[in-house]
């Protein structure tokens, strides 16, 4: 039995509606207003699914993105996938094991992911996180936390908000869906060092003033705002 035949939550699938929604979850989609406010345990069922068996390839792996946040603590909606951070040199291996276990691989245009799909939901299989290539010491910083009931790795808190706020762009910068994750992590994070790595850039740098404004983190002194080349 592969791993598609192997779950099917009815909970999930009757939140989800029809099997195949590949073009709910694509942005600009006529089918995207269809999309569930809150598609939380589906993604969920995936997630420990995926994260069981890239514990069993022996590569490197850590949860990112939203439901990163889920385990984090953070009471975000999970919506459209699922997404993992590996390196690049063991996409091969990864795919092998989970196209042995039924899983749909899916050649993207772009080389810094593959995208996947299985039980009706999507996956990302992500090399570089904002253009910065995923490493085994990023790998190495992450947490072990449960997803509901499976424990996997998770991207570090510190690594997490740096990734996200090193994405953030001039078409791209949604503070508001930025600003829960930054409340909810803010004790967890090395704000120093966040400072360090994005504050140099504009989008960053701003977010990061109005969270001294919000008083979610303190106001950096002259020194902390310094970009040190040697954090890098």
């Amino acid at each position: 039995m592969n791993l598609t035949d192997a779950w099917e939550p009815p909970v999930a699938r009757a939140a989800a509606g029809p099997t195949d929604r590949s073009d709910a979850v694509r942005p600009g989609s006529e089918a995207q207003e269809a999309l569930p406010a809150d598609h939380t345990q589906a993604i969920l069922e995936t997630t420990k699914a995926i994260g069981s068996l890239l514990k069993t390839s022996g590569c490197p792996f850590a949860l990112v993105g939203s439901v990163a946040a889920y385990a984090h603590g953070i009471p975000v909606p999970l919506q459209h996938d699922t997404d993992f951070a590996l390196r690049r040199e063991d996409a091969d291996t990864v795919v092998q094991l989970l196209e042995q276990q039924g899983v749909q691989i899916v050649a993207p245009a772009e080389d810094w992911l593959i995208k996947a799909r299985a039980g009706g939901e999507d996956i990302d299989l992500i090399f570089a996180l904002a253009g910065r290539p995923v490493t085994s010491e990023l790998l190495d910083r992450a947490e072990p936390l449960p997803v509901d009931s499976v424990h996997m790795p998770v991207l570090a808190p510190t690594d997490m908000m740096t990734s996200r706020l090193a994405a953030l762009s001039e078409h791209h910068c949604d503070f508001g869906a930025l600003l829960p994750l930054a409340r909810g992590l803010r004790e967890k994070v090395d704000w120093d060092r966040v400072r360090r790595q994005t504050g140099d850039a504009p989008m960053s740098a701003a977010f990061l003033y109005l969270l001294e404004l919000l008083d979610v983190i303190p106001v950096a002194t002259p020194h902390e705002r310094r970009d040190d080349d040697d954090t890098r």
